[in-house]
């Protein structure tokens, strides 16, 4: 067999080249090769057992159930506890804007309490319930957050059993908790739980009792 001659061969490699440019924008990435990372909050560990893509993972779509919300005109993806944004015609994994918000919060996270304050952590990015109405901010690790979180640092872990999407487990437990609320008396979204210090080992129980039994009459999985 001939082999095509220099010139032929230069014109091929050329638009084969420009083949690919046109398929995918300068600059952008093909799908990565499947890799992860495991997250545990500062100081310790969080038994999660969950694998995140690290920034810079590209994929072709984000994951089933995915959140769009913007934040400064941009567009961002959120969805299995991981962001994206658009890159080329794929999507790449970031670290979200601090100030963006969000309605729910990823299905495993740990809640740490820093100056009084609860802060909930998953995927090595922290957040915050807002102030100003429903849903959550991404904000900046608190103070003291590169050594260890305070004694009151609680895990809280919610398996939907029957396929829930990511909105409808956000509406589940922010029911159960206001009922849980209700019952106890505790919040853990205010300082030692808005009940006097003796009583915030037995009222956190009695809150945790409550939110479990609600979760698991709408077919969760609580541990």
């Amino acid at each position: 067999m001939r082999r095509p001659a220099t010139g032929s061969l230069a014109v091929l490699v050329i638009a084969i080249a420009a083949a690919l440019l046109v398929a995918v924008p300068a600059g952008a990435e093909k799908p990565s090769r499947q890799q992860g990372w495991s997250s545990a909050p500062p100081g310790g560990h969080n038994h999660h057992g969950r694998y995140y893509p690290p920034p810079g993972y590209v994929v072709r779509t984000p994951p089933p159930g995915y959140h769009v919300t913007h934040h400064h005109h941009d567009r961002y993806y959120y969805g299995g506890g991981a962001w994206y944004r658009p890159y080329g015609p794929y999507y790449r994994v970031i670290v979200p804007p601090v100030g963006i918000v969000v309605p729910f919060l990823p299905n495993f996270y740990t809640t740490l309490w820093y100056g009084g304050m609860p802060y909930y952590y998953a995927n090595s990015v922290y957040y915050v319930g807002r102030t100003d109405g429903p849903g959550y901010v991404v904000t900046n690790p608190p103070y003291g957050a590169s050594t260890s979180a305070t004694a009151e640092s609680e895990e809280f872990f919610v398996y939907p059993k029957e396929g829930q999407s990511e909105e409808a487990q956000a509406r589940d437990r922010y029911d159960c908790h206001r009922w849980a609320v209700d019952q106890t008396g505790f919040d853990p979204s205010l300082p030692g739980g808005g009940v006097p210090e003796s009583e915030n080992f037995q009222a956190r129980s009695e809150y945790r009792r409550a939110i479990t039994a609600c979760l698991e009459a709408l077919d969760y999985t609580v541990r």
